[in-house]
């Protein structure tokens, strides 16, 4: 009775896990090319992450990019990372309190750029570097983001994937853009302790691949020794993202195992 019971969670387990199969094949354009984190940006410099310069460098010298986008007060899809405006504006304020208006007033990291919105940036890159596009959902389960930026992106001629911490952003994207390659981001969970046991282990285990299907994991490269990371390589042929390489020695010590490496600090 325990071995049957056990074989049952394995097999559930299994399959709960499960991404797209042969994901390494579909991500097959965006393979042999390293992808600056936020762009090719220094902060205390007037090419700032996320901002147009950044992205003009990281084409410029040939890079692809990884970039995040969430909405304003008044829905228009913007580029930037945090949920809050504190860290690169000085003003612990959601960007979601905030009008694309009130956000061009400010100015990132004291140097001359303002917030991009996600049409701006897409317009600089203009097709020139493949794009991985982070969708940032900060107000619970609200995809709206999935939706207000998509409309955008269905404009847009340039070769892009997205993906996500949320495993309901990219389910949204298998349901209503089952076409464009989608990712999961994740992490080691189960150290970090930020949603409670049970969901640090669902998420820790990419245990929503089954209804999420995504074509590659991008997860934190110091964590890539847990097992439902390796099943995903080894056992379903998952494309595997880095993040955030921070320098030559851990660059070269993650290529024998991730597919895509994100990279900042340094130049690959």
């Amino acid at each position: 009775m325990i071995s049957e019971l056990l074989i049952f969670l394995l097999i559930l387990y299994l399959y709960a896990s499960a991404p797209r199969i042969n994901g390494l094949v579909h991500m097959s354009q965006f393979l042999q090319r390293s992808y600056a984190h936020r762009g090719l940006k220094d902060n205390s410099s007037n090419n700032p992450e996320n901002s147009l310069r950044a992205f003009l460098l990281a084409v410029e010298n040939g890079y692809g990019i990884e970039l995040d986008v969430q909405l304003t007060k008044d829905g228009i899809p913007v580029v930037f990372h945090d949920r809050t405006l504190e860290r690169a504006c000085g003003t612990a304020v959601p960007v979601k309190d905030m009008t694309l208006h009130q956000l061009k007033g400010l100015r990132l990291f004291n140097s001359d750029e303002s917030i991009p919105t996600l049409k701006e940036a897409l317009e600089v890159i203009n097709g020139r570097v493949p794009l991985i596009i982070e969708l940032k959902v900060h107000q619970g389960d609200d995809l709206s983001v999935c939706e207000k930026a998509q409309e955008i992106l269905d404009d847009y001629k340039g070769l892009y994937c997205v993906e996500s911490f949320h495993p309901f952003a990219m389910v949204w994207y298998r349901k209503n853009r089952p076409h464009i390659l989608r990712g999961q981001l994740s992490l080691d969970y189960m150290k970090e302790r930020s949603h409670g046991l049970v969901m640090d282990f669902l998420l820790h285990n990419l245990l929503f691949n089954f209804i999420a299907k995504p074509s590659f994991i991008a997860y934190r490269h110091q964590d890539k020794k847990g097992f439902s990371i390796w099943l995903s390589k080894k056992l379903y042929r998952c494309c595997m993202v880095a993040y955030t390489v921070m320098t030559s020695e851990e660059y070269y010590k993650n290529s024998s195992f991730f597919h895509i490496q994100i990279f900042e600090g340094f130049l690959p």
